[in-house]
C-alpha cells in the first residue's frame, strides 16, 4: 500500500495538463504516487499522459462521470493510506505536501485538511475556491477565512494559523482514505460543485476534524471547466446546496432554514433579473429549486444514516449567523470582521 496517492482528475484538460503537471511531478514524486484519472476526455489528454509523463499512473473513465463519481470510481483502484485530490489547474510549490502530511501525522482526530490556495490571477490574493478554508453560515452559503463571496482578500499572513475548518476545497484536499471510504465519499449524485463542502460536513458531524494548514501554499486557476457566471454553474451550486442542507440539517433545524432557504432563493433569482439582468442564471436558480423537489426524498434515506451516526449537533465551525446580513447589512466583506 502506498501511503500518499496524488489523483489528478482531468476532463479535456489537455492544456491544463502540459502546464501544471510537470510541476506537481517535480514537487511531489518523492512522496507521494502520481496519478492522473480520466474522465473520458475527446482530446489529446490520454495521449499526452502516455507520451509525454509515463511515470505517471493512468487510470481510465469510459465517460464523464463528474467530479464528484469521477473521483469515487477513481479512487476506488487506488491503495493507499491518503488521498490528495488535485485539480488539473493548480500550480504546486517546493515542499508544500510536507506539512500537510506533518499535521496529519501527527492529529489522528483530523481526516482532512487543505493547503493556502493562492490565485495565479493574482499572486498575491487568496483563490475563490478555498482560500484559507471554508465554513457555512445558519443558511448554508459557504465563505473561506479570506473570501467572503466575491470579496477575495489579499494575503498579508493574517490567516497563516492552522485552523480548524468546516469544509477544505475540493482542489487540493488531503483526506484519510478509511474514513473517505467509512462515510461513502463524495456523493456522486451532485456531478459537481457542493460535492466536497457535503462531504466534509459528513466527517464533522461523525466527530471528526477538518482543518486548513496555511504552511504549505498551491496557486489555483480556478473556473477551469465552469467558469463564473455559467448557468449550469448556477443550478448545479443551488440544487446541491439545497440537498446537503436536506442530508445535513438536524431535525430541529431543517423546516427553518429550509422555509429561509426558499426565500432567499427566490430573493437572489428575481435580484439577478432585475439588477444584473442575468436571464440564465434567473432560470438557472428557478430549476434548481425544482430540481430538488423532484429528487429530496431520494436522499430519505441518506438523511436518516447521517442524522443516526452523528455524534455532535453543535459545530462551531458552522456559524449561527446571516451571512447575507452581515455582509449586505452591516457591511462585512473580510472574514475577520465577521461575529
Amino acid at each position: 500500500m502506498e501511503k500518499v496517492a496524488i489523483v489528478i482528475l482531468n476532463w479535456n484538460g489537455a492544456a491544463m495538463l502540459r502546464q501544471y503537471l510537470p510541476g506537481v511531478l517535480q514537487h511531489s514524486r518523492d512522496e507521494a504516487t502520481i496519478y492522473v484519472a480520466d474522465n473520458g476526455s475527446t482530446d489529446d489528454s490520454v495521449a499526452l499522459l502516455r507520451e509525454q509523463f509515463p511515470e505517471v499512473r493512468l487510470i481510465l473513465l469510459e465517460r464523464n462521470w463528474g467530479f464528484a463519481e469521477g473521483y469515487n470510481r477513481a479512487l476506488a483502484q487506488v491503495d493507499a493510506d491518503y488521498y490528495l485530490l488535485l485539480n488539473s489547474d493548480i500550480e504546486v510549490t517546493d515542499g508544500w505536501l510536507t506539512p500537510l502530511l506533518a499535521f496529519m501525522d501527527a492529529r489522528p482526530e483530523v481526516a482532512a485538511c487543505q493547503p493556502k490556495l493562492r490565485s495565479i490571477a493574482d499572486r498575491e490574493c487568496f483563490e475563490y475556491a478555498g482560500a484559507a478554508g471554508g465554513f457555512l453560515d445558519r443558511y448554508g452559503y459557504p465563505f473561506c477565512r479570506g473570501r467572503i463571496f466575491d470579496v477575495v482578500e489579499h494575503d498579508e499572513g493574517q490567516y497563516d494559523a492552522p485552523s480548524a475548518v468546516l469544509w477544505a476545497t475540493g482542489a487540493a484536499l488531503l483526506v484519510r482514505a478509511r474514513i473517505y471510504k467509512e462515510v461513502g465519499g463524495l456523493d456522486g449524485r451532485f456531478f459537481a460543485h457542493q460535492e466536497e463542502i457535503d462531504l466534509c460536513w459528513r466527517l464533522r458531524l461523525r466527530g471528526h476534524e477538518v482543518w486548513c494548514v496555511p504552511a504549505s501554499t498551491v496557486y489555483h486557476v480556478g473556473g477551469g471547466t465552469l467558469p463564473k457566471g455559467n448557468p449550469m454553474k448556477t443550478f448545479l451550486n443551488f440544487r446541491n446546496s439545497l440537498t446537503m442542507l436536506y442530508k445535513c440539517l438536524p431535525d430541529d433545524e431543517l423546516s427553518h432554514v429550509m422555509r429561509w432557504r426558499w426565500f432567499l432563493d427566490y430573493l437572489a433569482a428575481w435580484q439577478t433579473l432585475l439588477m444584473n439582468r442575468n436571464l440564465g442564471d434567473f432560470k438557472a436558480i428557478y430549476r434548481a429549486r425544482r430540481a430538488f423537489r423532484r429528487w429530496r426524498h431520494d436522499f430519505d434515506a441518506d438523511r436518516q444514516k447521517i442524522q443516526s451516526e452523528s455524534t455532535t449537533a453543535d459545530i462551531p465551525e458552522r456559524r449561527r449567523f446571516s451571512l447575507l446580513w452581515q455582509y449586505y447589512v452591516r457591511g462585512r466583506h473580510n472574514f475577520s470582521e465577521l461575529p
